[in-house]
């Protein structure tokens, strides 16, 4: 769980999850949307696999990302429990 909240403390990260959430993207497409270079995507992408807050698919030659929404259920069901 912490490395998921790791991955969810940086305002990049989100922003690809929220690209995610309306539709599975490569990660020249996730890039697209941002003004910085292509490693750095990289490199947020892996730390959200990482977290298992997305899963790579490879089709061809691009590798397609999705958001995980087994974690994402799993995170709001913890933080749940902390209102109670």
């Amino acid at each position: 769980m912490n490395d998921v909240f790791k991955a969810l403390n940086d305002p990049t990260r989100r922003e690809i999850l929220k690209l995610l959430r309306k539709r599975d993207l490569t990660a020249g497409d996730i890039a697209a949307k941002f003004e910085m270079s292509a490693p750095s995507i990289s490199h947020h992408l892996d730390k959200l696999k990482r977290a298992e807050l997305v899963t790579a698919i490879k089709q061809g030659q691009f590798i397609l990302y999705s958001i995980n929404t087994t974690v994402v259920d799993d995170l709001l069901q913890f933080i749940l429990t902390l209102k109670k």
